[in-house]
C-alpha cells in the first residue's frame, strides 16, 4: 500500500523534506528549513499555547493526540473530581478591550451537559461561558471579551466543573471581535501556532547521531541500550514523558513473552507479572527510568516526531517537537529504527505497508474452529483494539460519584469496579490511529457508566476510583513490510530461518469484540488462542523495511500479517525485535551496510551478538 506520502516525497526531484506539521493528511514538502508558505493569512493577537502552562495544577498534559488535533492539551482527567487550577502568566503589550478564544472540544455531545466543562479566568475574572461544550470537534470557542486595565503581566486559570476530562488546547487574546483563526487545517494551525510563538524565528538546533530510534516503548528502549552497548551515539525520541508505552505506569500493563538471548539488556526494562493497571507499575517505571539515565544513550523524553528528510530511498533526517515549548529539533543519522507502534517514520517516507486482516486464503491462515472472527474469507479493516486500564478501591466510608447520564448509552447496564485488558475497544468504522482520541474517550465512558452502574448497589456505596489511565494502550495498527512477511503458518509450524533474531513460544493470541457474538456492550473483548506447541521465530527479514533502505522497525509495526501479529506482539517478544535492531545498526556502522546487506552478508554476526547459535534455535 502506498499513498500520497510518497508521491509528495518523490515530487521535487530526488531530494525532498516532509514536514508533518500535525494531522493525518495534512502535508508539505519544503526546504530542510524552518519556514514555509502559509496558505492563507490569519489574526495577529496574543497566543496562550496550553502545553506551555507554568502550572498545570490537576491537569494531565495530553500529547498522544497530536497529529490528529495539532496540539499537546490539557486534561482535566479528575475521575469525577474537579481537579486543581492549571494557571500561566501573559504579559499583555496594550490596555483596553481583548477578545478571548479558547481552542477546546465537546467530546461527548448529547441531551445532557457536557461532562468535560470547565471555565477560563483572565486577569482574576471568570470569562461568561462556560467552555468544552460548543463543538464536538477541535474548535475555537468564543469566550466573549474583557477589559485589561493597565499593559504587564496578568494570570489566566483553567478552572475544572467537572472532573470528567475537559480538554484545552489554546487561548487566544485578539483586539479584532471576529479574528481569522486556523482549524481544521492543520498545517496552518501549526505555522500560526509558530509564527505568534515566536519558534519560526529560532533556528532548529541539529544533532547528528550513529542511530535514531523513534518511540520509547519496550522495544525502542531495548533497540536504544543495545545500540549504546556498542558504543554507538544513539538518540531515543519519546512522545511521552517517561518510558516504556505499553508497560509504564501512565498504562500499566505488565510485559509477556519471552526474553529469549536478550534477558541481560530486558531485565532493566521490564516488569513484573502484576495485575494488569495496578500501582506495581510505579516500581518498575523508577527501575526503567534509572536503566535509561544511567545507559549514555541521549534520552528526548516529552519530543513528538513531526517529520523527515529524505534522498532517494534513505531517511536522511527526523524532527522532533518539545511537548512543553513546541520547538523543533532535527536528528540526522545514518540509520533509523521505528519503534512508535504506528509505524509513522515508514508511513511518512512511503514505505508499504498494511492495516487491517487479509483474507484467510492470501497466506493459508483459516482456522474453521472460529471463522470470520479469527481470519475473514474477505480482507477488511478490522485489527486488535485499543485498552484503557482501570480500577477502583473500597474505604471506610460512603464515597459519593456524580451522575453520568452521557456515558450510559456506551455503558448500558454493565456493572463494572475495575478493568483488565479486555477492556478493549475496536470498531471498523474507526481507525486505530486517525480515531485515536474517539477510541480513549468511548472507552472513558464505558469506564465512569460501568463504575456508576456498581454505585448503585449497596454493596459498593463505600467504593471511590482509585486510578482510571487516559493514555490508551494499543495493539494494532499500521504494520510496515519488510523483505519477508511473518504470518501463522511461521508459528505455528515453527519454521526455522537461517536469519532468526527473535524467540518466543506463547500462543498465537488474536482479539475480537464481544460485541461480534451477541455481547450487548462494545467495549469488551475475547481471545482466541492457538498454541503451536513449542518455540517459533521472527526472521530479521521481517525487521527492515523493503522500500526504505536505511530504515529498521521494531515492535508491532514489524512485517507480518495480522494473524502472524498475533503471537509475537507482546511487549518482552517486541524488546527483543528492538535489540536485534540495536545490534544490526552498530554492524551498518561497522560494515558500511544497510540493514537488508547486515541480513544477507553479516547475519551470523548478528545472531551471535544477540546471542544465537549456529542454527535457528
Amino acid at each position: 500500500m502506498t499513498d500520497k506520502y510518497s508521491e509528495i516525497l518523490q515530487s521535487n526531484n530526488r531530494r525532498s523534506f516532509l514536514r508533518v506539521i500535525g494531522g493525518i493528511g495534512f502535508t508539505s514538502v519544503l526546504a530542510p528549513g524552518y519556514a514555509m508558505p502559509k496558505s492563507r493569512e490569519y489574526s495577529s493577537g496574543i497566543l496562550v499555547e496550553a502545553n506551555a502552562f507554568k502550572n498545570l495544577g490537576g491537569w494531565k498534559l495530553d500529547t498522544q493526540h497530536y497529529q490528529q488535533m495539532g496540539g499537546c492539551y490539557l486534561l482535566a482527567h479528575g475521575m469525577g473530581v474537579p481537579v486543581a487550577n492549571a494557571s500561566t502568566d501573559v504579559t499583555i503589550n496594550e490596555p483596553g478591550t481583548w477578545h478571548v478564544w479558547v481552542r477546546t472540544r465537546d467530546w461527548c455531545p448529547g441531551d445532557w451537559e457536557s461532562p468535560g466543562r470547565f471555565k477560563v479566568h483572565v486577569d482574576g475574572r471568570p470569562l461568561e461561558p462556560t467552555f468544552g461544550t460548543h463543538s464536538k470537534s477541535w474548535s475555537w470557542q468564543s469566550g466573549g471579551s474583557v477589559e485589561i486595565a493597565n499593559a504587564g503581566s496578568i494570570t489566566i486559570r483553567l478552572e475544572d466543573l467537572t472532573g470528567f476530562d475537559g480538554r484545552c488546547d489554546a487561548i487566544f487574546l485578539s483586539k479584532v471581535a471576529d479574528p481569522s483563526l486556523p482549524n481544521d487545517d492543520l498545517v496552518d494551525l501549526a505555522y500560526w501556532k509558530d509564527e505568534l510563538s515566536g519558534r519560526m524565528k529560532t533556528k532548529i538546533k541539529e544533532d547528528s547521531f550513529d542511530v535514531v530510534i523513534v518511540g520509547g516503548g519496550m522495544s525502542g528502549c531495548a533497540a536504544a541500550l543495545a545500540a549504546r552497548s556498542r558504543g554507538l551515539k544513539v538518540a531515543l525520541i519519546q512522545d511521552r514523558p517517561i518510558f516504556g508505552g505499553n508497560a509504564s505506569e501512565e498504562i500499566r500493563v505488565h510485559t509477556l513473552g519471552l526474553h529469549g538471548p536478550s534477558s541481560d539488556i530486558l531485565k532493566g526494562i521490564d516488569t513484573e507479572h502484576y495485575p494488569n493497571g495496578d500501582a506495581l507499575a510505579i516500581k518498575d517505571q523508577s527501575k526503567r527510568e534509572r536503566t535509561m539515565a544511567a545507559s549514555g544513550v541521549d534520552l528526548f523524553a516529552g519530543y513528538i516526531a513531526c517529520g523527515l528528510s529524505k534522498e532517494d530511498d534513505r531517511i536522511e533526517s527526523v524532527e522532533a517537537r518539545s511537548i512543553q515549548t513546541g520547538m523543533i529539533r532535527r536528528f540526522s543519522a545514518p540509520v533509523f529504527i521505528d519503534a512508535t507502534g504506528d509505524g509513522w517514520l515508514g508511513y511518512w517516507a512511503g514505505a508499504d505497508y498494511r492495516e487491517g486482516r487479509e483474507a484467510y486464503s492470501e497466506f493459508d491462515e483459516e482456522w474453521p474452529k472460529h471463522g470470520d472472527l479469527w481470519s475473514p474469507g474477505k480482507a477488511d479493516k478490522r485489527v486488535m483494539g485499543t485498552s484503557v486500564l482501570w480500577n477502583a478501591e473500597r474505604t471506610d466510608q460512603r464515597q459519593e460519584f456524580p451522575e453520568v447520564p452521557w456515558a450510559m448509552p456506551v455503558a448500558k447496564d454493565h456493572v463494572a469496579t475495575a478493568g483488565e485488558w479486555y477492556w478493549e475497544y475496536s470498531d471498523n468504522h474507526l481507525d486505530q490511529v486517525k480515531d485515536a482520541e474517539q477510541i480513549r474517550d468511548h472507552v472513558l465512558r464505558a469506564i465512569y457508566g460501568s463504575f456508576s452502574n456498581a454505585k448503585r448497589h449497596p454493596k459498593h456505596v463505600t467504593w471511590k476510583l482509585k486510578w482510571v489511565s487516559y493514555v490508551g494502550g494499543k495493539r494494532e495498527s499500521r504494520r510496515l513490510m519488510g523483505d519477508y512477511i511473518y504470518t501463522m503458518k511461521d508459528a505455528s509450524e515453527r519454521r526455522q530461518f537461517a536469519d532468526a533474531v527473535v524467540v518466543e513460544k506463547r500462543s498465537i493470541d488474536s482479539h475480537y469484540q464481544r460485541k461480534l457474538t451477541g455481547s450487548p456492550v462494545d467495549f469488551l473483548s475475547e481471545a482466541l488462542f492457538y498454541n503451536p506447541g513449542g518455540n517459533y521465530f521472527v526472521p530479521f527479514r521481517c525487521l527492515y523495511s523493503r522500500d526504505i533502505a536505511n530504515l529498521m522497525m521494531a515492535g508491532r509495526c514489524f512485517s507480518c500479517s495480522h494473524i502472524g501479529l498475533a503471537g509475537p506482539r507482546v511487549m518482552n517478544t517486541c524488546a527483543q525485535m528492538g535489540v536485534a535492531t540495536g545490534f544490526a545498526a552498530s554492524l551498518c556502522k561497522e560494515h558500511g551496510a544497510t540493514p537488508r546487506e547486515i541480513g544477507a552478508d553479516h547475519i551470523a554476526e548478528l545472531r551471535a551478538l544477540i546471542g544465537f547459535g549456529n542454527s535457528s534455535t
